[in-house]
C-alpha cells in the first residue's frame, strides 16, 4: 500500500516538473529529498527521459524526410537561377548593343533635322530678302536711267520697309539683364555647391577665356550662329531652356542693314550711326530713377537694364565682323561704370535700413558678376562695396545704440531668479558664465548679474554676424574678413555701448542699488571678452593670436563704465549725505548738550549701514572706497555746518551735542561698515574734526599753543584759522548772552582767558604767514 502511494506521488511530481517553470521546482525536489525514496523516484525520472527521448526521435524521423526534400528542391532553385542571370545578362548585352546602333542614328537623325530647320529658316529669310535685293535692283536702274524722283521714292521705300532702324533692341534690356542676371546667380549657386565638380554648363566663361581679344569671321554670322554667346549655354541633359540674347531679341534687322551697307559700300556709315545711337540709349539707361534708393526692386530694374545692354553689345560683338570692337564695347563700359558708381554712391547715401543695404550689396555683387562672366572689369565694383560696408556698419550702430538703450531702459537691475534646471543651462547658454560654488546650490538660486547682460552679449554676436553676413561674396580674404569684423565690433563697443552705458549711469532718479548692479555686470561682461575673440575666430577660421591681429577693446570699454558707475556711487552717496545733513536743526545757543545723537544723524547712520550692506557684491576695493569717501564727505560737512557764516554764536552747549553726534560718527565707523580696513583707519577721516572738539570741549590752549608747529603735536589737524573763527562765535555769544558779566568775576575771567587765546591766535597765524 505503501509502495503505491510513493508511485503515485512520485508520478505528481515528475508531471509537476515537466508542466512547472524551473525556476520554482526547488520546493518540489526538496519534498523528494526529504522522504527515503529518491532512488526509487531517480529511476521513474530516468525512464520518463527515455519516453520523451523516444518521442523526439520519432518526431524528427517523421519531419526528415520533408527537410532533405526542401533542400533538394532549393538546389534545384539554384541551377536555375544561374541559367537565368547568365540569360539576362546577355539580354542586356544584346540590348545594349543594338541600343547604341539606335542612338547613332538617332544623332544622325537630329543633325539631319537641325539641318533641315536651318535650311527651312535660310529660305524663308531669302525670301523676306528677295524683295529687298528686286528693290534695289529697280533702285539701280533708276538711278541710271535719272529718274530721281521715283529713285528717291523706292529709297524711301527701302529704308522704312527693310531697314528698320535698331532702336528696338532696348527695350529688351530690362529682360535681356533680369535673365543674364538670373543665370550668374545660379552659376554661383552651382560654384557653392559643387566646388571641385567640373560642369558641361559653363558656356559663358568658356567665351570669356577663348573670346577675349578676338572676334568672329562673320562667316555664317546669322541670327542662328553655333557662336552666338547667347545668356545661359544650358547643358545637355537640362529640358528646361532659359532664352537667349537671339531668342528674346530679333537682331536680324541690324544683320540685314549692315549686309546691305556693306554692298552699298558704306559700311562705315551704318557702323557710325550704330555706335552713335548706341551710346544715346547707354545714357537713358544710365540715367536712375529718382526714388531708386527706396525699394530693391528699383535697383533690380537699374541694373537689369545695363545687363541687358551689354549683353547685346557682347552680342553684337561676337556676331557680326567689325559692327563693334572690343575699344567701342570697353569704352561704352568705362562710360557706364562711372555713371553707375556715382549713382549708387548717390542712392546708397539715403538708406537707413541695414536689411535693404544688404540686399542692395547682394544685387551688386550678383551684378559684378555677370558682367565679369561677359568679360568686362569690376574691380571698381568692389571698391565701392568697401565703401558701401563703412556705410553699412554705420547704419548697424545706430540700429544698436537703439537696441542697447532699450534693454537698458527695460532692465530692473537685479539678479536673475533661476528656478529650474533647465532655466540655468538656458542663461548659461546666452551667456558664458561659470560659477562651481552657485552650480552645487540647489534652486531657487540667483545669478549675480541681471538680464542686460546675456542680452547684451547676444547682441553683440548679432552683430557680429550682421558684419560677417556683407563680407561674404566680396572676394576677401579670411583675414580682412576677420579684421573688418573686428574693427567694427570695436566701434560698437567703445562708441555705441559705451555710450550707452554712460547713459544709464548718468541718468536720473538712478538709484545706488542699480548702479551697484551696473558694477557687477560690466565686471561679468568684462570677463566674457575672451569668449568674443574666440566666436570672431570661430566664424572667419582665424586663430586669435595671428599676428597683426587687432584685439577688441570691450576689456577697457566695461573697465571704463565701471569706473564711471563707481564715481556716480560716490558723488550719489555724499548728495544724500548732504540731504540728511540739510535736516540738521542744530540750537547753537544750548546752554548744554544732550546725551543723544541727533535725529537727523542717527537716519544717516542708519541708511549708510544699510547701503554699504548692498556692497557685498562689489568688489572689496570699490565698497572701501566709497565707504571713506563717505566718511570724509560726512566730517567735511559737519566741520562746514560748525563753521558756515549763517551761524554767528555757537555755545559751550551747542558744542557739547555736536561732539555727542561726532562721537555716533566714529561708532559708526569703528564698527566697520565694510570688511577690508585695518585697524582704526576709517576712524582718519573724522580726525580733524575730533581734534577740534577735544580742543574746545578740553579747553587745552595752553597744550595746542605750545606745540604748535611740533611733529608731536596733540592736535596737529587743527587750523589756528579754524579754530580762530570758532572761538570768535563763542567769544560773541559769551559778550551777548553774559549782560552782567562785568559783576561776576568768573565770567571776567573766562572773557579774558578767550581775548587772550584769541590774540595769541592772531600774533601765532601772523608769524605763520610771515
Amino acid at each position: 500500500m505503501a509502495s503505491v502511494e510513493t508511485a503515485a506521488e512520485h508520478e505528481r511530481i515528475l508531471r509537476e516538473i515537466e508542466s512547472t517553470d524551473t525556476n520554482c521546482i526547488g520546493p518540489t525536489l526538496r519534498s523528494v529529498y526529504d522522504g527515503q525514496e529518491h532512488g526509487l523516484f531517480m529511476e521513474k525520472l530516468e525512464g520518463r527521459i527515455r519516453n520523451h527521448d523516444r518521442e523526439i526521435e520519432k518526431m524528427c524521423n517523421h519531419h526528415f524526410q520533408g527537410f532533405v526534400d526542401s533542400i533538394t528542391e532549393l538546389l534545384k532553385v539554384r541551377g536555375e537561377a544561374q541559367k537565368l542571370k547568365s540569360q539576362v545578362i546577355e539580354t542586356n548585352r544584346r540590348l545594349q548593343s543594338d541600343g547604341k546602333e539606335l542612338l547613332v542614328t538617332m544623332e544622325e537623325l537630329k543633325q539631319c533635322r537641325l539641318q533641315q530647320r536651318n535650311i527651312a529658316t535660310s529660305i524663308d529669310k531669302l525670301t523676306h530678302c528677295l524683295p529687298v535685293l528686286e528693290m534695289y535692283s529697280k533702285l539701280q536702274e533708276q538711278m541710271k536711267a535719272k529718274r530721281y524722283y521715283p529713285a528717291l521714292r523706292t529709297l524711301e521705300q527701302l529704308e522704312h520697309t527693310c531697314l528698320p532702324q535698331a532702336g528696338h533692341i532696348r527695350k529688351h534690356s530690362d529682360k535681356i539683364g533680369e535673365t543674364a542676371m538670373k543665370q550668374a546667380q545660379l552659376q554661383r549657386s552651382l560654384d557653392s555647391t559643387f566646388p571641385h565638380q567640373q560642369r558641361a554648363g559653363c558656356g559663358r566663361r568658356a567665351r570669356k577665356e577663348a573670346g577675349q581679344g578676338t572676334e568672329l569671321d562673320g562667316q555664317g554670322g546669322s541670327p542662328l550662329s553655333e557662336q552666338d554667346s547667347g545668356i545661359l549655354d544650358v547643358e545637355d541633359e537640362e529640358d528646361d531652356e532659359v532664352p537667349g540674347a537671339q531668342d528674346l531679341v530679333d537682331f536680324s534687322p541690324v544683320y540685314r542693314c549692315l549686309h546691305i551697307y556693306t554692298v552699298l559700300g558704306a559700311r562705315d556709315t551704318f557702323e557710325s550711326y550704330y555706335r552713335k545711337q548706341r551710346r544715346k540709349q547707354a545714357r537713358l539707361v544710365l540715367q536712375p530713377h529718382s526714388n531708386m534708393h527706396e525699394t530693391l526692386e528699383g535697383y533690380r530694374r537699374y541694373f537689369n537694364q545695363i545687363v541687358g545692354f551689354f549683353v547685346v553689345e557682347d552680342h553684337i560683338l561676337h556676331t557680326t565682323q567689325g559692327l563693334v570692337n572690343r575699344a567701342y564695347v570697353e569704352e561704352l563700359w568705362e562710360l557706364a561704370l562711372s555713371k553707375t558708381i556715382a549713382a549708387l554712391r548717390t542712392h546708397s547715401s539715403y538708406c537707413t535700413d541695414p536689411d535693404l543695404v544688404l540686399d542692395l550689396k547682394n544685387l551688386i555683387v550678383l551684378f559684378a558678376d555677370t558682367l565679369q562672366g561677359y568679360g568686362f572689369p569690376v574691380n571698381q565694383l568692389f571698391d565701392m562695396l568697401l565703401e558701401i560696408r563703412d556705410q553699412y556698419g554705420e547704419i548697424l550702430l545706430k540700429k544698436w545704440n537703439q537696441t542697447f538703450r532699450q534693454i537698458l531702459d527695460q532692465d530692473n537691475y537685479s539678479p536673475i531668479p533661476v528656478a529650474t534646471e533647465e532655466e540655468y543651462r538656458r542663461i548659461t547658454g546666452q551667456f558664458p558664465f561659470q560659477d562651481p560654488e552657485l552650480e552645487k546650490m540647489p534652486f531657487p538660486k540667483k545669478l549675480p548679474f541681471s538680464e542686460f547682460v546675456p542680452r547684451v552679449y547676444t547682441q553683440l554676436k548679432e552683430f557680429i554676424y550682421a558684419c560677417l553676413k556683407f563680407s561674404e561674396d566680396l572676394h576677401l580674404s579670411s583675414t580682412e574678413i576677420d579684421d573688418m569684423i573686428r574693427k567694427s565690433t570695436n566701434l560698437l563697443l567703445t562708441r555705441t555701448l559705451s555710450n550707452c552705458l554712460q547713459y544709464a549711469i548718468k541718468k536720473k532718479n538712478v538709484g545706488l542699488a542699480e548702479l551697484v548692479q551696473i558694477i557687477i555686470n560690466t565686471t561679468h561682461l568684462e570677463q566674457s571678452c575672451h569668449f568674443l575673440e574666440g566666436f570672431i575666430s570661430n566664424i572667419t577660421n582665424v586663430p586669435p593670436d595671428t599676428v597683426n591681429a587687432t584685439k577688441l577693446y570691450g576689456t577697457s570699454t566695461f573697465k571704463d563704465a565701471r569706473h564711471a558707475a563707481e564715481e556716480e556711487i560716490y558723488t550719489n552717496l555724499n548728495q544724500k549725505i548732504d540731504q540728511f545733513l540739510q535736516l540738521a536743526d542744530y540750537d547753537w545757543m544750548a546752554a548744554q548738550g544732550g546725551g543723544q545723537a541727533s535725529d537727523y544723524l542717527s537716519d544717516l547712520i542708519a541708511f549708510l549701514c544699510s547701503t554699504f550692506a548692498v556692497f557685498t557684491h562689489l568688489p572689496g576695493k570699490v565698497a572701501q572706497t566709497a565707504c571713506m569717501s563717505a566718511c570724509k564727505h560726512l566730517s567735511t560737512s559737519l566741520l562746514q555746518l560748525l563753521l558756515e557764516a549763517d551761524v554767528r554764536q555757537v555755545s559751550m552747549g551747542a558744542l557739547q551735542q555736536f561732539n555727542v553726534d561726532v562721537k555716533e560718527c566714529e561708532r559708526f565707523a569703528r564698527a566697520g561698515p565694510v570688511p577690508g580696513f585695518q585697524g582704526d583707519t576709517l576712524l582718519l577721516a573724522f580726525i580733524d574734526l575730533r581734534q577740534l572738539l577735544d580742543l574746545f570741549t578740553q579747553w587745552d590752549w595752553s597744550t595746542y599753543l605750545a606745540d604748535y608747529g611740533r611733529p608731536t603735536c596733540k592736535y596737529l589737524r587743527v587750523n589756528p584759522h579754524t579754530a580762530l573763527a570758532l572761538l570768535e562765535k563763542m567769544k560773541d555769544t559769551s559778550r551777548k548772552n553774559n549782560v552782567f558779566a562785568q559783576f561776576r568775576k568768573n565770567e571776567r575771567d573766562k572773557q579774558k582767558l578767550i581775548d587772550t587765546v584769541v590774540k595769541q591766535l592772531r600774533n601765532l597765524i601772523s608769524a605763520h604767514q610771515s
